[in-house]
Parts: C-alpha cells; sequence; structure tokens
C-alpha cells in the first residue's frame, strides 16, 4: 500500500493520530524539513528547534522528530517541556536558528496531532516553502518511512524565561498594575499553561482553571470559540473579575471574556486594539487583516489615517508586511494577532496582555468600548458558520461563484473578490464570503453586516448559496 499523502494547510500538516499522522508518516516529513534545510544552508549544519504541546505522544513524537533530524545532519534543539508556538518562534529568532518544528495540532480536538514548520525568521512556513517540502516527501526514498531513527545525544532546552522577557517589554505593565485588575486565566489544559500567569504575576490578582494536563482536553477540542470557553465565562462571573484570557492547544490564538462573563469575538477584540494602539502608543503604520476578517479594521485605519492591508486566509501571509515594518498589527478572524516589534507569528499569550493594558488604561469594560468604537467609526456585526457538505456540493458551488449574484438582500453587489474565496461585497459596506475547504468537505460562510438583522439575513442567503437554493 502507497505511504498517505502528506499535504500542508493554512497552518500545518495535521491528521488523526494513528490513522494518517502515523510514526512513519513523521519520519517522512522531518526528512523532507531536514533536507529542504540541508540545501538551503549547504557548508553547515542547520539548527532546528523541536517543540510540542500537551496532546497524547507528543514527547515522544518529538523526541523521535529530533533523532531523525539528528540523523540527517540536522543539529535539533529539544524542548524540555511543552511550549506555545510563539516561544519556538522568538527562539528562532533570538538565537537565529535555521527554523523550528513544533508536534501541535493547535485547537483540533485531542485525537488529532499536527505538525508546524517556521523558517529562520520565526514565520510559518510560506506556500513556496511547504510546496517545496512536499515534493521533497514525494521524491523520498522508498525506505524513509520504515528506516526509523538512531539515537542521539540530545540536550534539552527552555527558551521561555527569554521570551517571557521579550514580551513584556511589548506591554505597559505600570497601568495593568494601577488598575488592579482580577483576571482569570484559561490555557484549556494546552502549552501555555503558566505562561499567562507568569507574565501578570505580581501586576493583577490572577488565578487560573483549565492549567493541568488533560490528553482529552475535557473531552472537547481546546479550542477558544464561545461554546469551548463556557467554563472561563462562569468563573469570570463568579469571581467578578474585569476579564477572562483564555488561549488554545499551543497557545496562538485568544480568547477574551468581558466582565460579567461575557465572551468577545477576535473581530471586535481586534478593531479595540487596533484603535487603543494608535490612539495611546503613536503608531502611524498600517493595520493587515485576512480576507476573511472584519472590516471594522478598514473603519479604524480610516478614522485615523493609516494603511489597511488584505491578505489571504493565513498568518504566514503577514510575514513581510510585519518584518518590512509596514503594519503595526496583523490579525486574522480566526484569533491571530502579533504587533511591530514582535514575531512575525501569532501570540495568544501577547493578545491577552494588551487586551489586560487596553482595559486597565481607558478603565471601561470590553462591551462598553465596542459601543465607543461603534459611535466612533459606526456598527459591524460579524460572524461565520461552517458547513458540512458533499465533493459534488462544493464542485456545484465553484460552478455557480464562477456567475456570482449581482444583488444580494436587494442590494448591488458592487464588488467580487476571489483572493481566497469569494466575497461578495455590498453598496452599504455589508459583504458575505464563502470559502470551500481545501482538506475537507467543508465550506465556511463568513457574513459582516450593519445591523444583526442583516447579518442573520446574510448568513441565511449564504447557506442557500451554498446548498444550491
Amino acid at each position: 500500500m502507497p505511504p498517505t499523502p502528506i499535504a500542508f494547510g493554512t497552518s500545518g500538516w495535521r491528521g488523526i493520530l494513528s490513522d494518517d499522522f502515523t510514526v512513519p508518516n513523521l519520519r517522512r516529513a522531518t526528512r523532507a524539513v531536514a533536507r529542504y534545510l540541508r540545501a538551503k544552508t549547504k557548508s553547515r549544519a542547520p539548527r532546528v528547534f523541536v517543540g510540542y504541546d500537551t496532546r497524547f505522544l507528543s514527547e515522544q513524537l518529538a523526541l523521535e522528530t529530533a533523532r531523525v533530524l539528528s540523523s540527517e545532519g540536522v543539529r535539533p534543539r529539544l524542548s524540555g517541556d511543552f511550549i506555545p508556538t510563539p516561544v519556538i518562534a522568538h527562539a528562532i529568532r533570538r538565537w537565529r536558528l535555521d527554523g523550528g518544528i513544533n508536534l501541535t495540532a493547535s485547537h483540533n480536538p485531542a485525537e488529532y496531532q499536527g505538525f508546524k514548520f517556521s523558517t529562520s525568521d520565526g514565520a510559518p512556513a510560506p506556500p513556496e516553502v511547504t510546496h517545496r517540502i512536499e515534493a521533497l516527501i514525494r521524491k523520498g526514498m522508498k525506505g524513509d518511512a520504515a528506516r526509523g531513527s538512531r539515537p542521539a545525544d540530545l540536550k534539552h532546552w527552555d527558551p521561555s524565561g527569554a521570551y517571557r522577557k521579550a514580551v513584556l517589554r511589548l506591554v505597559d505593565r505600570k497601568a495593568i498594575r494601577r488598575a488592579r485588575l482580577r483576571v482569570v486565566c484559561d490555557p484549556v489544559y494546552g502549552a501555555g499553561r503558566g505562561y499567562l500567569e507568569a507574565l501578570l504575576s505580581g501586576d493583577a490578582a490572577v488565578t487560573a482553571i483549565r492549567s493541568n494536563r488533560d490528553v482529552n482536553f475535557g473531552g472537547h477540542g481546546p479550542d477558544i470559540n464561545e461554546k469551548e470557553l463556557g467554563p472561563l465565562c462562569r468563573e469570570v462571573k463568579r469571581t467578578r473579575s474585569a476579564l477572562g484570557l483564555a488561549t488554545d492547544g499551543d497557545a496562538d490564538r485568544f480568547g477574551i471574556v468581558d466582565a460579567g462573563g461575557r465572551f468577545l469575538t477576535a473581530n471586535l477584540s481586534l478593531a479595540l486594539l487596533a484603535d487603543y494602539l494608535l490612539e495611546s502608543r503613536g503608531y502611524r503604520s498600517g493595520i493587515a487583516r485576512t480576507v476573511s476578517t472584519t472590516h471594522l479594521l478598514d473603519d479604524v485605519a480610516a478614522h485615523h489615517g493609516v494603511a489597511l492591508h488584505e491578505t489571504p486566509v493565513g498568518f504566514k501571509y503577514f510575514r513581510d508586511l510585519l518584518l518590512e515594518g509596514k503594519v503595526f498589527l496583523a490579525g486574522e478572524e480566526s484569533a491571530g494577532l502579533s504587533i511591530a516589534g514582535h514575531v512575525p507569528e501569532k501570540d495568544g499569550l501577547l493578545a491577552g496582555l494588551l487586551v489586560t493594558e487596553m482595559v486597565a488604561r481607558r478603565r471601561r469594560s470590553l462591551h462598553r468600548q465596542v459601543r465607543d468604537l461603534f459611535r466612533k467609526v459606526g456598527p459591524r456585526h460579524s460572524r461565520r458558520i461552517d458547513h458540512r457538505v458533499s465533493p459534488e456540493t462544493i464542485a456545484s458551488l465553484h460552478r455557480r461563484l464562477l456567475n456570482p449574484p449581482s444583488t444580494l438582500l436587494g442590494k448591488r453587489v458592487i464588488e467580487v473578490a476571489t483572493t481566497d474565496g469569494t466575497r461578495l461585497t455590498l453598496k452599504d459596506g455589508s459583504w458575505l464570503l464563502l470559502r470551500p475547504s481545501g482538506t475537507e468537505p467543508l465550506v465556511r460562510c463568513y457574513a459582516e453586516a450593519r445591523s444583526p438583522r442583516d447579518l442573520t439575513r446574510l448568513l441565511d442567503v449564504g447557506r442557500a448559496l451554498i446548498v444550491g437554493k
């Protein structure tokens, strides 16, 4: 039987553990990365950091990854404990490594495992790199998967201290300390456990929930949506805390809960932070967002007179904008954020710290800040619904979108964008985006409107377009 194909998606390669994510496949992917890096560095042995999250067998899989790298002439640095993706990104840049591999499936359910590869700048590998690695996997010798690895003299390494010092320099700790906030942290049993508590220690009254290791993540995926953060919402309300801060399985995504236990969407969090940082920090460079992210960021950018940059979905597309100083903030609807002067990788820990600073300095709840922002730039309401459909339905949707409708909800479509999926923008600034998945029978339907009623109607139109009614 031929080996299972390995494909890198928006954020690495993921699969169900022991089904398509197997040790032989892990060896194939690791060897391909090693050969890519050896060809790139030529005369010297590449140096690669290897990390892992709290999933079942993560430590053992990371150890096998390090051994395979060593057998391929790469010098691995193996994490001594569970480690967030942004900490790995910082370590790559701080010690000028040639890349990093993190064994994590991020926010996916417990039965999944994943393989994230970061390049020497600490950013997620761009498509031209992952395509090259996929080609090397296909080209790999027949004996690669079965050949295994050889024992190596591996030393464990902990770069967390350097990361903590670096990220705290990006935050106004004095403002947080003065506000005397009560904060609840929720790493959702993931690799971010202990980080936010340590970063806020001494500056706020911090408690934590779900900070032990549970390879089943409490029976749910380590996600940061409203449903999965129900325990955090209840704890914030019970303790009368000012904030709840959550991170997903590898702590690159953030979840925010306001006073009273009210969940705040990533879109609203990003818009508030963009407005706050422009208002309080004196930034004058631009803002970057993906095609699926709220246009509140466009409104904030226009209000402050800065540029707005749009990219396809995936944090890897923000790399050059951040590294070249063209933007001070990059954010995506799926709860990813980074800022200028930090790593070109999403960082849920940094996002939580910045939201804490914003609440401390503005001394207003987040939902009150949202009302203030709507008065300043106008209201926008957004939502995403994922529709699981047959491959045939996706194929027919592709055909229908070749000739998209000219009106929606009785309003003229003024723009059709096909950067990533198909987005239809209406005259009043409302929009609908349909994005079929490239790896599973799924269509993501995003919508944004000026009122909750129109948002519901747009989502209904999106569903009808998907199923062909």
